[in-house]
C-alpha cells in the first residue's frame, strides 16, 4: 500500500526532503508532531513584533514603538502552545525577550522602516504548479519608487555560510515564483534580512533562467517524492542536521523503526482525545 502523496510543497518543504527523505516522510506524510525550539519561538516574536510595527504609518515606526510592539507580541505569546511547552523559568525567559530585542535593535540598524509602506504582511500564497500546488509566507511585500514589487524574508539565526547561502537563495526564487503566479508581476528583488549576529542584507534578483530553475528542480523534487510515497522508500541521510532531528526515535540510523511512527502518532492523539 502507497503512502499518501502531500497536498502541497512549501520551501521548508522542499528543503527538508532534499536534506532527508525520511524526515520529510515523519513531517509531510505521517505528520509526526516536533518539539518547540527556542530559536523558532523567538523567530515567531520578532516577526509578529515586527508584523505589529509595520502596520503602523511610517512616521509612527520609532524605536519606542518597536519596544512597545514587542512586549505586545511578547504578551499575545504567553498562551501560545508552542512558548507554552518550553517551560522557560524566569531567568531564561528574561533572556529570551532580551535576545528578541536585540534582534529588533539589529534591524534598526540595517534599514529605515519609515522608508517604504508594505502592501502586505504575512501573506500566505499559493499556485498549482503542474499537479503540484506550492505555498509559502512572505514576511513582507512591498513596492519600491518604480512600482515594482520587492519581498523581504527576516531570518533570525546566523548569516549562512556561502555554501548555505545558495539553499537559502533557492527559498528566493520559490517566493519570486508564488509573486508571479498570483499576482501576474515577478519581484524586481527579493531579500534576507538577516537579524542575528553580524546583521546584514542578502538580495536577489530574480530572473527567467532562475524561475524556470526553480520549476524544473520542484518538478523533479515532486517526482522523487511521488516514487518514494509509490514504493514506500523514504530514505535517511545522515549529516549534522541530525543532532537537532526530532525523530531519531523513528530513525534507522539511530536504530529506530519508521513503521512505529504512525502508530505513536495514533496513540498521541487519543490521549489528547481522552
Amino acid at each position: 500500500m502507497a503512502f499518501p502523496l502531500p497536498s502541497t510543497l512549501s520551501p521548508s518543504k522542499v528543503s527538508t526532503f532534499k536534506d532527508c527523505a525520511l524526515a520529510f516522510r515523519f513531517s509531510a506524510i505521517d505528520k509526526l508532531p516536533e518539539p518547540s525550539s527556542v530559536p523558532a519561538v523567538k523567530g515567531t516574536l520578532v516577526h509578529r513584533a515586527l508584523e505589529l510595527l509595520f502596520a503602523t504609518p511610517p512616521p509612527a515606526r520609532t524605536r519606542d514603538a518597536a519596544a512597545e510592539h514587542l512586549a505586545a507580541a511578547s504578551t499575545e505569546l504567553q498562551t501560545d502552545p508552542e512558548f507554552v511547552s518550553l517551560d522557560l523559568d524566569s531567568e531564561a525567559a528574561e533572556a529570551f525577550l532580551a535576545d528578541a530585542t536585540t534582534m529588533l535593535d539589529r534591524y534598526f540598524a540595517i534599514e529605515d522602516p519609515t522608508s517604504f509602506d508594505p502592501v502586505g504582511l504575512e501573506l500566505m500564497l499559493e499556485a498549482p504548479l503542474g499537479d503540484l500546488r506550492l505555498r509559502g509566507i512572505i514576511d513582507r511585500l512591498e513596492l519600491d519608487a518604480d512600482g515594482e514589487l520587492v519581498v523581504t524574508d527576516y531570518k533570525t539565526g546566523r548569516v549562512p555560510s556561502q555554501q548555505q547561502e545558495l539553499s537559502r537563495l533557492g527559498g528566493v526564487q520559490f517566493y519570486a515564483w508564488l509573486c508571479e503566479q498570483v499576482f501576474g508581476k515577478r519581484p524586481a528583488r527579493v531579500q534576507l534580512m538577516y537579524l542575528g549576529p553580524n546583521p546584514q542584507v542578502i538580495i536577489a534578483t530574480p530572473t527567467d533562467q532562475s524561475i524556470r530553475g526553480l520549476e524544473r528542480k520542484v518538478a523533479a523534487i515532486w517526482n522523487a517524492v511521488e516514487r518514494a510515497c509509490e514504493r514506500e522508500d523514504f530514505r535517511p541521510r545522515q549529516s549534522h542536521l541530525c543532532n537537532w532531528c526530532s525523530f531519531q526515535e523513528y530513525c534507522p540510523a539511530f536504530g529506530g523503526d519508521p513503521s512505529l511512527a504512525p502508530a505513536a502518532l495514533h496513540a498521541a492523539a487519543e490521549a489528547v482525545a481522552s
